[in-house]
């Protein structure tokens, strides 16, 4: 069949790594089930069941070459992953198949192996959110004492520094960080709970033995990597963990979106650009054009992560008791949809601050033309120590104000308001003495030092914890 006549997730097409695909992949799971089939074994021969080593043996001997056509044969009989995947696991190990699976519900493999893997994706997404940091921890420390334009409403508001915005994006990042360490450092395994949470299967197994039971989930959970598992679940670990865990990713995609917002608006000012390759076209009709396409492909994706938050919650909120299965296909699609969307953008963010180009003579241009008005207070003070009048100057500079202001708006001329306090003899200030106020470094306040500080003792702490993770540059498909 060709692969050009069905559908094909543009997720995996275009914009998720490698990496984070293989997590969600079948093997994935798979290998991931068996895994867990021999933990299982172990743990409850070491507790005193009837199996030998020889069937752990055989087991581990074909936990990696998964018989899939067996599977899927089987699966079209009884209409069951897990029991065809018992079944074909089976198959190869004839003297371990009685013992497959023993005492377990399907969850048992289902929902251990969804944690797992939502852990191995976290760790992804982390080290990523990590580099970004890293990248815009440079992009900060280089323009730190570039004065700019502030905003505030998208209208001109008193200067800042390219650096210190940066630190704004990093700090919504850095927030995001301590959110997922959080939920990661928090996630259990269910464990072996049987049907419905009460275990009753393992103690019959053990003879009534309540301990034996315990030490059941306690060895699984060790053997798989964590420190535990959830002390109580229906046969289901609660649907609240998958909703808390994208509650991490769409935090995540609100970061980048709004960091990919500023871009695309700076963009629009000329004053920083995302990176735009040698042979890259901006637009079919309009050749001249350099749209910010990765931005925007960024917020895209920000946007359908954001609203996937919403899966999981509905789901959550409306599991039945001990257990219903209408959680099922949506976890199958929210979930690993959610991260590889993250791990996208996460991508597009790396390659963008890596790759991002200041114009510092068109910052100075716009911030130079905004500045007389938002020096005026100094210019004030200057004209008072000369011995003007505070109360009589205030409301000259607010009619000259709004006269430039006019000039500007209305008759597309430069703003001229040092010229018009100039030629006001009841300030006493040259023209001269007036530009000597516009140093845009007098304006930017305590920004270059903000930026020092919050590198200082706020991410170079943690890129320092995390110097392994390091190094990581991202490609992007398209």
């Amino acid at each position: 069949m060709s692969q050009n006549d069905r559908y094909t997730s543009p997720l995996s097409e275009r914009y998720a790594s490698r990496e984070m695909q293989y997590i969600f992949s079948p093997d994935m799971k798979f290998k991931t089930w068996r895994r867990l089939w021999i933990a299982l074994a172990e743990t409850e021969r070491e507790l005193g069941l009837a199996i030998s080593e020889e069937q752990i043996e055989e087991l581990k001997a074909h936990a990696e070459d998964i018989n899939y056509d067996v599977a899927k044969a089987r699966e079209k009989e009884v209409r069951h992953d897990v029991m065809s995947h018992v079944y074909a696991y089976g198959v190869q190990c004839p003297k371990a198949k009685g013992i497959i699976h023993l005492g377990a519900t399907s969850c048992y493999v289902g929902d251990n192996t969804d944690i797992i893997i939502m852990a191995e994706a976290l760790k992804l997404v982390r080290k990523k959110l990590v580099n970004v940091l890293a990248e815009l921890a440079g992009f900060a420390e280089k323009y730190k004492d570039l004065p700019t334009l502030a905003f505030t409403h998208f209208q001109p508001a008193q200067p800042t520094t390219v650096g210190k915005r940066a630190t704004l994006w990093m700090m919504d990042l850095k927030m995001d960080l301590e959110d997922l360490d959080y939920i990661l450092g928090s996630l259990r395994l269910l464990g072996s709970k049987g049907t419905t949470g009460t275990q009753a299967s393992f103690l019959e197994l053990f003879d009534g033995d309540h301990e034996k039971c315990r030490r059941l989930d306690a060895r699984i959970a060790e053997r798989m990597g964590f420190s535990g598992c959830y002390p109580v679940s229906g046969q289901t670990y609660s649907r609240k963990v998958d909703s808390r865990v994208v509650s991490v990713l769409a935090g995540i995609a609100q970061s980048a979106h709004k960091f990919s917002n500023d871009i695309r608006l700076l963009q629009h000012l000329k004053e920083v650009e995302e990176p735009f390759e040698k042979h890259q076209i901006g637009s079919s009709a309009m050749a001249y054009k350099r749209n910010p396409m990765r931005s925007e492909r960024m917020a895209s994706l920000a946007d359908f992560v954001m609203s996937d938050m919403m899966n999981p919650m509905l789901v959550a909120s409306t599991q039945w008791f001990e257990r219903t299965l209408d959680d099922s296909a949506n976890k199958r699609l929210s979930i690993p949809e959610g991260f590889l969307a993250v791990d996208g953008i996460l991508d597009l963010y790396l390659n963008v601050v890596d790759g991002l180009v200041v114009y510092p003579k068109v910052i100075e241009k716009h911030l130079m033309a905004e500045l007389p008005f938002m020096a005026t207070e100094n210019i004030m003070m200057d004209a008072v120590k000369a011995g003007g009048d505070r109360q009589e100057l205030h409301e000259r500079i607010r009619q000259l104000s709004m006269e430039a202001g006019r000039n500007v708006k209305e008759q597309g001329l430069d703003n001229n308001l040092l010229e018009l306090i100039a030629a006001d003899p009841s300030f006493g200030l040259s023209l001269d003495d007036l530009k000597k106020a516009m140093d845009p470094a007098r304006y930017v306040g305590r920004a270059p030092r903000q930026v020092e500080e919050f590198l200082e003792e706020v991410i170079k702490p943690v890129l320092a914890e995390n110097k392994e993770l390091l190094g990581v540059k991202a490609e992007i498909n398209v």
